[in-house]
């Protein structure tokens, strides 16, 4: 089954030092950031006090994830925001890409999205020890009592798993589908799932950025608690 002549779930490989990379991974994950750069400062450059075209767009998704962010985290999360609000406008370009002809979307891989979860549950980790101390911060292991460090380790282990698979398994179905459509139901059918699948990838970048957000108030807000306690 081919979309834009590649195998949907398959990857072009390359094996470096003993190392396989997924190259259509790779050059989708470079153009994601490539947009994402190049729009940003085109954005910059254009930026006007009167809001007008994508300047509108922009500011309503700054706006509502600051005050999201706000809400979830509370004050220091504005040292976070920068990343979060990056990581979502990633994930929608990245999700995105996958419903151009000829592209895949290179969340699609599930190299990339444990990759992306692996790197939010490092930093709630690094936040945590950096606030509490690696101690305090750990506890929470042991709560309320040593016999339930295993299930929270498996808890804590489960994170990135979860957060993973549901972007990779809900971006790979939608581009499997709109194949499968396609030679189904030419033309209409697959136009409808296009308009759905767009919905879609904006509903996933921002469950990802959401539950990332979640993940990191855990490990900022009970300093907030102890300072306010203090």
């Amino acid at each position: 089954m081919g979309h834009g002549g590649a195998e949907i779930g398959g990857h072009k490989l390359a094996v470096l030092a003993g190392l396989t990379f997924n190259l259509d991974t790779l050059y989708m994950t470079w153009l994601t950031m490539a947009i994402l750069v190049f729009g940003s400062l085109l954005v910059r450059l254009n930026w006007t006090l009167v809001p007008g075209g994508w300047q509108n767009f922009v500011e309503i998704v700054l706006e509502g994830l600051l005050a999201q962010i706000d809400s979830t985290i509370g004050p220091s999360g504005r040292k976070v925001a920068p990343l979060l609000i990056t990581l979502f406008l990633f994930l929608l370009i990245a999700n995105w890409l996958g419903l151009v002809p000829g592209f895949t979307s290179p969340t699609n891989d599930i190299n990339t999205t444990l990759g992306l979860a692996l790197m939010i549950i490092i930093i709630v980790h690094g936040f945590g020890i950096k606030n509490k101390g690696l101690l305090s911060h750990f506890k929470h292991f042991v709560e309320p009592n040593i016999f339930f460090l295993p299930i929270n380790i498996i808890e804590e282990l489960a994170k990135p798993v979860t957060l993973s698979f549901r972007l990779f398994g809900n971006i790979l179905a939608g581009e499997i589908l709109i194949i499968i459509l396609g030679i189904l139901v030419p033309y209409v059918a697959p136009t409808l799932w296009l308009a759905f699948s767009v919905f879609v990838g904006i509903i996933q970048a921002l469950i990802f950025t959401m539950l990332s957000m979640s993940y990191l108030s855990n490990s900022l807000e009970p300093h907030h608690n102890e300072e306010k306690e203090g």
